[in-house]
């Protein structure tokens, strides 16, 4: 375990400080989550001229209805379509999922720019732990279904998983999964290995903040100016908790013996209400974590492990959901109201209209100057590659 690691830590940082990476892209947009589980929430037209307003061109949604998938035809935003938690035993079979994404899928595309399919979501945390066993199995067969479609090379697939999926993320080369989720961890990482796909995990620092606020930093979570922390083996510096969550799933992923796999995150965001017992549930601090991380990603960061490499990250959520269950934080993640109007500022002022071409005084991803990467060098894989073992050979 990582016990061990103090005798090696100079060697252990020396390696980081080489490891190139991938490079840094290009400005990139903001991605966001289009949940629909509310009432009176405005129809997928009104939503696309929304986006549009705001210059978001990556967005998420939990289903694959067609009215959303119809209605974004023809526009310029990519869409990531999510495949039900029940259907899985249903879709582990070949031909079902050949059938699902020729009904779902094929009609829309290319018209419809989806670029990714999310088979169920944080399956490995979910009370029904008999999913378990349909995940992987899913999404082998969704994705050769779309071999046979030849779609394979547009859309990937894969599966958001929640943090709870690790035993360790603290500090974040600590990083590890549950053995009781080992198992199809490995299964899955070995297919999103084969098929350059990605690990989405939706990591919310609030939860953290919520359970243990005495303790743990608010300006730390929200993206403010802080002290952080320093991981005591890498000696890499943490301004903030989500990158450390990032982190920790790359470490995570490295002790199971896979190292080129991009994480990416498929959920963040902070509830502007919540119940009294839920702790830092506000719209100032709401406003505050949407406004720092959406700055962060117009300046295409990446995380200390991986500066070269732009974290790609999705706001929770669009609209507040008011049919959603739990508590009411639940309720209360959205940027907007199902009116259209902006539940809280986060630098942008927009209205929804009837109109596809309403526009935001103020953009989420304008302005954004872009970061110039390194190039990667041969030995600079090389010596990832003999960090890794290591890791393995002290784990």
């Amino acid at each position: 375990m990582l016990g061990v690691f103090p005798n090696v830590a100079l060697l252990y940082s020396l390696v980081l400080v080489c490891v190139g990476f991938l490079v840094l892209p290009g400005v990139e947009p903001l991605g966001i989550n289009y949940g629909q589980v509310g009432n009176d929430l405005p129809s997928p037209e009104k939503v696309l001229g929304l986006l549009r307003s705001l210059n978001v061109t990556k967005s998420r949604i939990y289903d694959t209805n067609p009215q959303v998938l119809t209605a974004f035809a023809n526009s310029n935003v990519e869409l990531i379509v999510t495949v039900e938690n029940k259907m899985l035993p249903m879709l582990s079979d070949p031909q079902q999922a050949l059938l699902w994404v020729n009904i779902h899928v094929r009609p829309y595309f290319p018209a419809t720019r989806i670029t990714g399919i999310d088979v169920g979501n944080e399956i490995l945390t979910d009370a029904d732990t008999t999913l378990q066993a349909y995940l992987v199995p899913a999404m082998v067969s969704i994705h050769e279904a779309l071999v046979q479609f030849r779609l394979d090379s547009y859309i990937h697939v894969s599966s958001p998983n929640s943090l709870a999926v690790l035993t360790e993320s603290y500090p974040p080369s600590a990083g590890s999964f549950k053995a009781e989720v080992s198992m199809v961890i490995y299964q899955m990482l070995q297919f999103l290995a084969s098929t350059n796909s990605p690990f989405w995990i939706n990591a919310y620092p609030y939860f953290a903040y919520k359970d243990d606020p005495s303790r743990i930093s608010l300006d730390y979570v929200l993206f403010n100016p802080n002290t952080g922390m320093v991981d005591p083996y890498t000696r890499l510096h943490y301004d903030n908790m989500m990158y450390a969550q990032v982190d920790a799933a790359v470490f995570a992923i490295a002790r199971m013996g896979f190292s080129g796999i991009e994480v990416k995150v498929s959920e963040t965001g902070w509830p502007s209400k919540g119940d009294k017992d839920e702790v830092g549930a506000t719209l100032e601090y709401a406003a505050v974590y949407n406004k720092n991380l959406m700055k962060r990603q117009r300046e295409n960061e990446g995380t200390p492990l991986r500066p070269n490499q732009r974290l790609e990250a999705y706001v929770f959520a669009l609209f507040n959901e008011d049919m959603k269950p739990g508590p009411t934080s639940e309720r209360n993640y959205g940027l907007f109201q199902p009116d259209g109007t902006m539940a809280y500022n986060v630098g942008i002022t927009t209205t929804l209209s009837n109109s596809s071409s309403s526009s935001a005084t103020v953009s989420l991803t304008s302005s954004a100057a872009k970061k110039e990467g390194e190039q990667v060098k041969g030995y600079q894989f090389l010596v990832y590659w003999m960090f890794v073992y290591l890791l393995m050979m002290l784990s």
